[in-house]
């Protein structure tokens, strides 16, 4: 009974915490709560009664105690309820907010031409890490703000500033800053934008956890403390991954300290830590409860001779040490404090119940860090060892006509995928086709190369030659791994869109799995929650896919990117950058559930060399790919292109202008080869996009009615004002915020609805004739929370 009272307080404050993006969240916890207490009042006051033989073997009646002492008291479930109601007030008061010196608070406002630079005084507190863009990294605590000196006037006085800025500089400028270090960074100050466009990385949310609410754009790095050298863990970290890269190499050698110490701790190449991701193998770069398990099996069995005082102190050393190697990671401390509760069982010489040791380690945690509760590593981790714990026995029992290793090389995965799965598909909308597989086939590479990181690492810490010499062993192991995965993401439909699931199908889905999980009637037809679950997530995605029609705009910078959904075909029209097509295309697809474009189109506007293209061939083939050809465009880039759409089996052709392409409701046609226009036909409506042309260029293709009157209008910020005088659109959409006050306040006095992406957002457009600016729309759904 003091497991189930104490899993259920555990899990009523754990609730509370979940429901804080619910209105009045806190209020329904309670509820359930209270709901909870009366339904067991009625049990207990009402007990099942099972018949016993008496000696005269006549049938009586009598309580059964077992009923009594399992059952948890009403009063149990009032607490959890208003233990829920306080933990929503809880995380309202943890979210960080910025202090009264904050140095967010003295960025400039943006509306200046001229940008203005600064030198932050502060402390390292991070080891620098390289970022995507080929920029170093680290986060830095300020403590002194300086404004250079410019032309409008001299510099204000230097203030005494607090806050943490997450900081980029030139990669040589971070070689060699460690924590501790007091350095002076000159730099540019900006405050992170919320995401743009739909599933976006909300950059601002991702500093906001921190404790973050600035960033500064570095371009010097001045070290104010050379002859001091403090000593930190980072040392021995640092001693740990250059001994195992030594003579391993890159990437065997990042992939095996990331496999010690977490890829949070290790500098791993980011097309490794991609293929990893993309394979659904993510976890095995992420130090967590495996490692944990290890190392305590390790100590406990290599101390096995000693008493249980010396085994518990030598385990709690080696948690300590892992911990703080690893760093202060929530999915690390979960599986620490599980470690410490094993050892304290030990001690006691009492069996620890698991599910009771992860509630009470689950909710010790977010009673430090309520903000934790929205962690994907701790959400991940707490949910997988959830699965180990409940769901492994029996999927091993019916597994039981295999041989025992096998059987457990089946369930551990498939538990783990089972729990995880449904907050995946929440986040990402994206399921890994053949993650378990993978998982099952490469679980005996991760065990070796993890045992064997351990041990190089702990040699190499007193021996660095020995150490390196040891990793050298796990070679082919790390060689063999990484092949394996890079295979597998590369496959043919190695993961699957299914679209991003909402919040109430997430609950079903695991209110099905809890149901499996606890009554013994849905355990015997476990079928019938599969196959609900299944439609739960099919279903809509289906409907949705053939009847919407949705066009989206998406705010990508200079060149107009388009997305048209039209009843489960979608069209794409340019592809932007490279970061357009990485950050922005594939992340919005992918939310939207798309596993293939049916018709793209190419106009490179800004004559950018196409490369988005490359970066949206990887994640999704194109069936029939139209490349306007123009003089001027990258005809190597484009070429690269036309075989990357070949190598999937699609259709290559180039188009010139005046030729029309598209399908019954959508006509698209490509003006001419000098003067960047686009014009389109959908439901009806024209829409026009019209690339930079200088104000005599616009007033001569009017002139001579080369410009249609379209109903929506796109163009750069620069054009809009002669457009929309000219062509008197409906509606237009600039593609930036660089337009004058004035010929907005001209342009607003008029009949035209002007929207702008560099505000805004995403636009979208369906066929009730409505425009949705995304910024606003999402202000809008998260003003009620």
């Amino acid at each position: 009974m003091v497991q189930a009272s104490g899993v259920i307080i555990c899990l009523g404050y754990i609730l509370g915490l979940l429901f804080t993006t619910v209105p009045w969240g806190g209020a329904w916890v309670l509820l359930l709560g209270i709901v909870g207490a009366i339904l067991f009042r009625k049990r207990r006051l009402n007990p099942q009664k099972v018949p016993q033989k008496t000696a005269n073997t006549q049938l009586k009646t009598k309580v059964t105690p077992q009923f009594l002492s399992s059952t948890p008291h009403p009063r149990v479930w009032l607490i959890a309820g208003v233990l829920g109601l306080l933990a929503t007030f809880y995380f309202q008061l943890r979210v960080p907010q910025p202090g009264t010196n904050d140095i967010s608070k003295l960025v400039p406002s943006g509306n200046s031409d001229q940008e203005q630079l600064f030198i932050v005084r502060g402390e390292v507190t991070s080891t620098s890490r390289l970022t995507r863009s080929q920029r170093g990294q680290f986060w830095l605590e300020a403590t002194q703000l300086d404004e250079v000196k410019n032309d409008q006037g001299p510099a204000s006085a230097s203030k005494g500033v607090t806050g943490k800025l997450y900081v980029t500089v030139p990669i040589l400028q971070a070689t060699g800053l460690h924590p501790g270090q007091q350095v002076a960074v000159t730099g540019i100050l900006y405050k992170p934008k919320p995401p743009s466009n739909p599933g976006a990385f909300d950059f601002q949310k991702f500093l906001q956890q921190e404790g973050t609410f600035a960033g500064l754009v570095g371009r010097l790095v001045n070290i104010l403390d050379e002859e001091q050298n403090q000593w930190g863990w980072w040392q021995v970290r640092e001693k740990i991954v250059r001994s195992q890269v030594r003579w391993l190499g890159v990437p065997e050698g990042p992939i095996v300290s990331a496999m010690v110490l977490g890829s949070k701790a290790v500098d791993l190449p980011y097309d490794t830590r991609d293929a990893f991701v993309k394979a659904g193998l993510a976890h095995a770069l992420a130090a967590s409860g495996f490692q944990t398990s290890l190392i305590l099996s390790v100590v406990l069995s290599s101390t096995k001779r000693f008493n249980r005082v010396l085994q518990v102190t030598l385990g709690s050393l080696a948690l300590i040490i892992f911990l703080c190697l690893t760093g202060f990671q929530p999915a690390v401390l979960r599986a620490v404090v599980m470690g410490f509760a094993a050892l304290i069982g030990l001690g006691l010489k009492r069996k620890v119940k698991q599910l009771g040791s992860l509630m009470v380690a689950a909710t010790l945690l977010l009673l430090f860090n309520p903000l934790w509760i929205w962690d994907l590593g701790f959400q991940l981790s707490f949910l997988a060892t959830l699965g180990l714990i409940v769901t492994v026995p029996p999927l091993t029992q019916r597994l039981a006509w295999l041989p025992p290793a096998i059987a457990s090389l089946i369930a551990v995965p498939l538990a783990a995928t089972i729990w995880t799965l449904p907050v995946q598909l929440f986040t990402f909308g994206v399921a890994p086709t053949y993650s378990l597989l993978l998982n099952i086939i490469t679980t005996p590479f991760i065990s070796v190369i993890s045992i064997g990181g351990i041990i190089s690492a702990l040699v190499g810490l007193i021996v660095p030659d020995v150490g390196s010499y040891l990793a050298a062993i796990l070679h082919y192991p790390s060689h063999w791994l990484i092949a394996l995965v890079e295979f597998f993401s590369k496959l043919p439909g190695n993961s699957f869109a299914i679209g991003k699931i909402a919040v109430w199908q997430v609950l079903v889905i695991y209110g099905l799995i809890a149901l499996v999980w606890i009554v013994r009637w849905w355990q015997k037809r476990w079928w019938i929650a599969l196959l609900t679950a299944m439609g739960l997530v099919l279903i809509p995605v289906w409907y949705s896919a053939n009847t919407l029609f949705r066009i989206t705009v998406l705010a990508a910078g200079e060149e107009p990117v388009m997305v048209i959904q039209d009843r489960g075909k979608v069209a794409l029209i340019n592809s932007g950058d490279e970061g357009t097509g990485r950050f922005t295309l594939v992340p919005f697809l992918q939310q939207q559930g798309v596993n293939q474009i049916d018709w793209a189109i190419a106009s490179n506007f800004q004559l950018n060399g196409n490369n988005g293209w490359l970066e949206v061939l990887q994640s999704l083939p194109i069936k029939v790919f139209y490349d306007y050809f123009s003089p001027s465009g990258n005809t190597l880039t484009s070429q690269v292109i036309q075989k990357e759409v070949q190598n999937q089996k699609g259709f290559y052709q180039p188009v010139s202008a005046g030729q029309t392409v598209g399908t019954d409701s959508i006509v698209v046609q490509y003006i001419n080869n000098d003067l960047p226009i686009l014009q389109m036909q959908i439901q009806g409506q024209i829409w026009l996009l019209v690339g930079n042309l200088k104000p005599v260029e616009i007033r001569r293709l009017v002139k001579a009615g080369g410009l249609p009157r379209p109903q929506v209008l796109w163009c750069p910020g620069e054009s809009l004002k002669e457009l929309v005088i000219a062509l008197q659109p409906q509606v237009a959409i600039a593609s930036n915020t660089n337009i004058e006050q004035k010929a907005l306040s001209e342009l607003s006095k008029g009949q035209t609805k002007l929207y702008i992406t560099g505000k805004d957002g995403a636009i979208q457009w369906t066929l009730n004739g409505d425009f949705e600016t995304f910024i606003q729309g999402t202000e809008n759904k998260t003003s009620v929370l």
